[in-house]
């Protein structure tokens, strides 16, 4: 690509509010002679990539803006709960070793608050974040399959340096979509931190994910550099419930 042309790209890159795509061009078109891409799959690169970026963006300021902090947690409403170890995970030395984190317990313990919180403190920290819930993840890459672009889906899965996954366990899985969860373990094996969000305990994956086998793929990966957190304690949402209604019959 001559110089005269990726002056002129950059320029209309950065015309058409497409900033990253101007500041990367040279390394896209270094990824595409070295994969040996066509038109199509270079165009499918870049925009993939810089709506990538723009996510990212758009998530870590909804993170700044929210309100769930490790201070606003109730530590002693889930006595069995050490906040150490939480605290240990805020440090973000997970993050840094690519590691993971898993939340394990029954509704309403706070598991979602406790994730969002340790997320707060990454983006914070300069890492990139992307939440999802397991079942819109596991939609948006059916549909990419369906469409012929998961590869380039997969990558908004697999780009950020934090993926935080909740409510595993609510819904179960046919096996073609467990094994679309198993690719995105796979692939951030080693190469970026999950925080995960799950009601049921380990030993119910094959339940979850409709196959024994799968399921065993899948926390092989997952475990290997994993801190497990399980809440077993009572749920916050039905103790503000009580509360509201305690509140109801005073007034009354």
């Amino acid at each position: 690509m001559s110089q005269l042309v990726s002056a002129r790209i950059r320029t209309m890159a950065a015309k058409l509010g497409l900033p990253h795509v101007a500041e990367s061009l040279n390394q896209y078109a270094q990824r595409a002679d070295e994969a040996k891409m066509g038109y199509l799959d270079f165009l499918d690169l870049v925009l993939a990539e810089e709506l990538a970026v723009r996510d990212d963006r758009r998530f870590r300021q909804n993170l700044r803006l929210s309100h769930k902090t490790l201070d606003d947690y109730d530590f002693s409403f889930q006595p069995e709960l050490d906040p150490r170890k939480i605290k240990d995970l805020a440090t973000l030395s997970f993050v840094e070793a690519k590691a993971n984190a898993a939340l394990l317990g029954p509704p309403g313990v706070g598991k979602t608050h406790l994730a969002v919180a340790l997320a707060v403190a990454a983006c914070r920290a300069g890492f990139s974040i992307y939440f999802t819930s397991l079942d819109d993840m596991v939609r948006h890459l059916k549909a990419a399959e369906a469409a012929g672009r998961l590869t380039s889906k997969l990558r908004t899965y697999l780009r950020p340096a934090v993926l935080v996954v909740d409510e595993v366990g609510y819904q179960p899985l046919e096996r073609a979509e467990a094994n679309l969860v198993f690719q995105v373990i796979s692939k951030r094996y080693e190469k970026g931190s999950i925080i995960l969000i799950s009601n049921k305990t380990f030993s119910e994956w094959g339940q979850v994910f409709g196959d024994e086998v799968l399921a065993t793929a899948i926390l092989d990966r997952l475990l290997h550099h994993c801190d497990v957190i399980s809440i077993n304690g009572p749920s916050y949402r039905l103790k503000n419930r009580l509360a509201a209604i305690e509140r109801d019959s005073e007034a009354a």
